[in-house]
């Protein structure tokens, strides 16, 4: 039973579904823990919190990873609202950390910043381009007489 609804999953969500709909958990469940748990000074993240209190910006995180989680469901073509709200968080909170450790803040932020850049942001546009269904390579006809 569980073999078939993994299998009427992975055919209603697809490649790209599937991508969204882990990408949308993943976010959710990063905006919850630090919206359960907020640390009153987080390190690199001074640019936001000037703006905002970081329970604020964890709810950037839980939005966008439902807009993203929502988009999972939609056919291919109608799905691209999906990952830009998957790349939203990340890409926000990587220019905080760049920032951070280019003003001698947090100088791990500019290692932060290159893992948000090539571990979301670049995975994320990667994904958004990965087509449904891909045709496998076949072996060359034979030459028909």
């Amino acid at each position: 039973m569980q073999c078939r609804a993994g299998r009427w999953l992975r055919k209603r969500l697809g490649r790209r579904g599937i991508a969204l709909a882990l990408l949308g958990s993943a976010k959710v469940c990063f905006g919850l823990g630090y919206a359960l748990q907020p640390d009153p000074n987080p390190l690199g993240l001074g640019l936001l919190t000037g703006f905002a209190d970081i329970r604020c910006w964890s709810s950037v995180w839980i939005i966008c990873g439902t807009i993203t989680f929502g988009f999972a469901w939609l056919r291919v073509g109608r799905d691209g609202l999906g990952f830009v709200a998957a790349l939203i968080p990340p890409f926000v909170w990587g220019a905080a950390f760049l920032w951070g450790g280019l003003t001698g803040e947090y100088l791990r932020g500019l290692a932060v910043a290159a893992w948000y850049g090539i571990g979301h942001v670049g995975l994320i546009l990667f994904l958004a381009t990965l087509p449904e269904h891909s045709v496998p390579h076949s072996a060359p006809r034979k030459a028909r007489r």
